[in-house]
């Protein structure tokens, strides 16, 4: 790895001045700035977004907290749970540098271990592999092709796990409805396209902006967390579809 790669942990001042890793080509739009606005205020409870910087150029990044303030649902007290991590280009150690960092803080807060949930078939959550290759293990599953992987640092602590009521959750709504929290700043573009195919059909959209922990857990019909859009009962989707494939899926159930 090249001499001139760091490891920058963000605080208030530097998302002020750096600005967040995700859709950084659009500064000016809405999400990017809620994703700022909702970092700010994370960082009071303790969360860790640290970039990978290479040669001056941001080239990755991973976002982790405790679970007690995480935006999963997944049941993971004592246990650090990493949200993102991405890089810009594989096979540098980008991606395993800032995981090394992550398991230095677990331990250094005396964590039970780290979780994180990954998904092989969407982008919106990170891939199992690298994971996998560092010491974590799977250990849970849910629908939609969602797992559960932990790397342990106790081997008498409680394992995480995932909720099993998903079905249920689902069965709370009828008409179409948009859980969304900003963690990810691509949430407010994949609220928009479900608006503009709802409006195709003119169909009412309810938003409902997930305050807390609390009532992500008890609400979300997904481990993912901050974006689930549910029509007549099912799932439509947990992550941005364009309008034309809402408009396919919102037929479909009609």
């Amino acid at each position: 790895m090249s001499c001139n790669v760091e490891l920058v942990e963000y605080n208030n001042e530097l998302i002020e001045g750096m600005g967040s890793f995700c859709l950084r080509s659009k500064k000016k739009s809405s999400g990017y700035l809620n994703k700022n606005k909702w970092l700010n205020n994370r960082f009071e409870e303790g969360l860790k977004y640290v970039q990978v910087i290479d040669n001056k150029k941001q080239v990755g990044f991973i976002e982790y907290t405790e679970a007690e303030f995480s935006s999963r649902v997944v049941h993971a007290d004592g246990y650090l749970v990493i949200h993102c991590l991405w890089v810009s280009e594989v096979g540098k150690g980008y991606g395993t540098r800032l995981l090394s960092k992550c398991i230095e803080d677990a331990k250094k807060t005396s964590k039970k271990g780290i979780v994180v949930i990954t998904n092989s078939k969407t982008s919106w959550a990170p891939s199992k592999e690298i994971f996998l290759n560092n010491g974590f293990q799977l250990i849970d599953t849910a629908p939609y092709d969602f797992e559960l992987l932990v790397y342990s640092l106790s081997s008498e602590a409680e394992q995480p796990y995932f909720p099993n009521d998903w079905e249920e959750r689902l069965k709370k709504f009828n008409g179409l409805t948009v859980l969304r929290s900003f963690q990810c700043p691509y949430v407010e573009i994949a609220t928009e396209n479900i608006i503009a195919a709802a409006n195709k059909l003119t169909i009412p959209v309810e938003l409902i902006e997930l305050k807390d922990r609390e009532e992500l857990m008890e609400l979300s019909p997904t481990p993912y967390g901050i974006f689930s859009v549910i029509y007549k009962g099912q799932l439509l989707t947990f992550h941005r579809l364009t309008i034309h494939s809402v408009f396919k899926k919102i037929k479909a159930i009609m």
